[in-house]
């Protein structure tokens, strides 16, 4: 039998081991003092959504997004987030910052103002994409907000690991085909994550006026599912009719780019309806089952670092995958900056056994239940009674998490033991605290927070929300890295106003151009 991934891992010496490479961008809204999504435009004092490199918007002008350079430890990273986290709340004024995945109040689409990129036809793309969004999806599914988590291997460890595998392919390839073999896997796990780290199992009823629902009454304002990890992750959060028609493959890159190309190319009656312009403004930049591959929602995705004007199916098929984005993880309420230090860990440890592990090519049929074992656990998942089909059985959903954790227990050590600490374990103990029952999910220990305060969904994210505040407002940041930030703030307007001065193309013209390549 051919020697395992995970003993020729083991084999390498301490010296060959540099760690990870991470980043974080973490979404949030910006909230008016009664509890209802900001109204008002960008703050100048942020920069510019288009060009700041760490402070931007997604969908919404009020969903603030907040990005980290990439780092090689959790401890740079979380202080990179905290300094920005610090920076944003000095500037908010009366605003907060919305903790929670799930939103503040609403009232309706036309209380979500979709994000402004300015006058430029890269701003302007950016505008009519979410303008597109609206139309097929409505606005209310986009202020919901999640943290995205970004992991690479260093070139180093991909230098010894192809020696060690015996592979001959370029490195470019070498990678794509690893870090697909890394995804099947997270494919196959990512629900535990839904387990150990969703944190959205209640909304405030503004979220679902006049929509059909089986959630429970928490209060008057508030309702909550019974055994919900993430509502953010179920089908009132991020779900697409039309996408479900994909069949997006995740066994290489070549089938993924493929797949995704066709999507963006396949005219879908529904959006063909719709015309691309209304009353002579574009409200949608084609009528594809796909505007971008950004609208395509999954988990996890392969990403590479696009380069200015290029698609980012280009830059993968041209230049291979060169990390990998979890996207499922909800933002934990309780942490002033939406992340804490054992889940990162974690999933550093939780991604790494993912890479070494075996990983053979899905099937439709494997698809298909994946996709029910996770939708099971974001739904369902605080019901202990639930069962999880693994390998043509039915296994109780804490047997099944606690067979992983098991298995990512040597890995922890030997990380470990090369690091000189126990982070790992440290990070792996906190998670198996969870699942004994010695410390709560996230989940319910929002609910459970909820009760003990007498207050709602609204009012008691609120609470948290001028918690967070008040602490990272009394932090304060060091000089110098305060006027980085005023200094990124200035220049990030002035880039904006030089790619506006530098146009030479109709918009109709650059959308066409754009279309073609």
């Amino acid at each position: 039998m051919a020697e395992s991934r995970h003993s020729i891992f083991r084999q390498f010496a301490a010296s060959d081991w540099n760690g990870f490479l991470k980043g974080v961008e973490k979404e949030g809204l910006r909230v008016d003092r009664n509890g209802f999504i900001a109204q008002t435009p960008h703050p100048e004092a942020l920069g510019s959504a288009l060009t700041h490199p760490s402070i931007t918007t997604d969908y919404s002008e009020a969903l603030l997004e907040l990005i980290t350079p990439v780092c090689s430890s959790t401890s740079e990273m979380l202080e990179s987030l905290r300094n920005t986290h610090r920076f944003v709340q000095q500037n908010l004024g009366d605003e907060v910052f919305w903790p929670a995945s799930m939103p503040c109040e609403l009232d309706g689409d036309a209380s979500i103002p979709i994000a402004e990129y300015g006058s430029s036809n890269t701003g302007r793309l950016k505008h009519v994409y979410r303008q597109g969004l609206a139309v097929r999806y409505g606005r209310m599914m986009q202020s919901i907000a999640g943290t995205h988590y970004n992991l690479s291997l260093p070139d180093s460890f991909w230098d010894i690991w192809q020696n060690a595998l015996g592979d001959q392919q370029s490195m470019k390839d070498f990678k794509s085909e690893q870090y697909f073999w890394l995804i099947r896997n997270f494919r196959r796990r990512s629900w535990l994550l839904m387990l150990l780290f969703g944190a959205s199992p209640a909304l405030d009823a503004s979220f679902v006026d006049g929509v059909r629902h089986d959630l429970s009454r928490f209060d008057e304002r508030s309702w909550f599912g019974d055994y919900a990890t993430s509502l953010r992750m179920g089908d009132l959060g991020y779900h697409n009719n039309a996408q479900s028609s994909l069949n997006i493959c995740f066994n290489k890159l070549s089938t993924y780019t493929q797949t995704l190309d066709r999507a963006i190319h396949t005219n879908w009656p529904a959006y063909e309806a719709l015309g691309t312009q209304r009353d002579g403004q574009f409200i949608q930049i084609n009528t594809s089952v796909l505007q971008i591959e950004n609208e395509y929602y999954s988990a996890v995705r392969p990403k590479r670092t696009a380069q200015s004007g290029e698609k980012p199916i280009h830059a993968l098929e041209s230049r291979g995958v060169e990390y990998i984005e979890v996207r499922c993880l909800d933002l934990d309420p309780f942490s002033p900056v939406g992340v804490n230090e054992a889940q990162i860990d974690f999933l550093d440890l939780f991604l790494l056994d993912c890479l070494l592990s075996e990983s053979p090519r899905i099937d439709d049929a494997e698809c298909s239940l994946l996709d029910d074992n996770y939708k099971d656990v974001v739904s369902k998942g605080r019901n202990h009674e639930l069962t999880l089909c693994r390998a043509g059985e039915r296994t109780p959903i804490g047997e099944a998490a606690t067979e992983i954790l098991d298995r990512l227990e040597p890995l922890a050590g030997v990380l470990d033991g090369w690091n000189g600490g126990d982070v790992y374990r440290k990070a792996l103990s906190a998670q198996r605290s969870v699942l004994s029952g010695d410390s709560q999910v996230p989940s319910a220990r929002v609910i459970d927070a909820m009760r003990a305060s007498g207050l709602g969904h609204k009012d008691w994210t609120m609470d948290m929300a001028l918690k967070h505040q008040s602490l990272l407002r009394k932090e304060g940041m060091d000089a110098s890295v305060e006027a980085a930030f005023v200094a990124a703030s200035k220049n990030s307007i002035a880039e904006q106003k030089r790619i506006e001065a530098s146009d030479t193309l109709t918009f109709s013209d650059f959308l066409e151009q754009y279309l073609r390549s």
